[in-house]
């Protein structure tokens, strides 16, 4: 069965960091693109951050960029975001998904993704 499992999330206060880890079972993560999205309460679902598979390219939402950083290590089948000086509009669900193409063009939609986690939760707060 092919499955995403996010991990990693949690409670940090302001200032603080996370990384998320986003492996792979049932299926091999090397030849696919992958991106974070999140969801906030009451709003609706955004892409944070893309690697293509060879993890040579990434891409960073303009919320998130210089403090968050995507990841993979192919070997170990895991992506990875990691979180620095979060702040309190960065508490969402986080989600990763990945694409069946080893790259793409139009990376923010979510229709280019077939295969999904079931989240994992960050609050920022004091």
């Amino acid at each position: 069965q092919l499955q995403l499992v996010e991990s990693g999330g949690g409670l940090v206060q302001p200032g603080g960091s996370l990384r998320l880890s986003c492996a792979a079972s049932g299926f091999s993560l090397e030849n696919n693109a992958i991106s974070w999205f999140r969801q906030a309460p009451g709003k609706e679902r955004e892409w944070v951050a893309y690697i293509r598979s060879s993890g040579g390219v990434t891409r960073y939402a303009d919320s998130v960029k210089d403090r968050f950083t995507i990841s993979r290590d192919n070997d170990k089948n895991t992506v990875y975001l990691q979180m620095n000086i979060l702040k309190p509009e960065d508490t969402a669900d986080y989600y990763c998904a990945a694409s069946r193409s080893s790259y793409l063009l139009i990376w923010m939609s979510q229709d280019a993704y077939a295969y999904w986690g079931q989240g994992t939760q960050v609050t920022v707060s004091s």
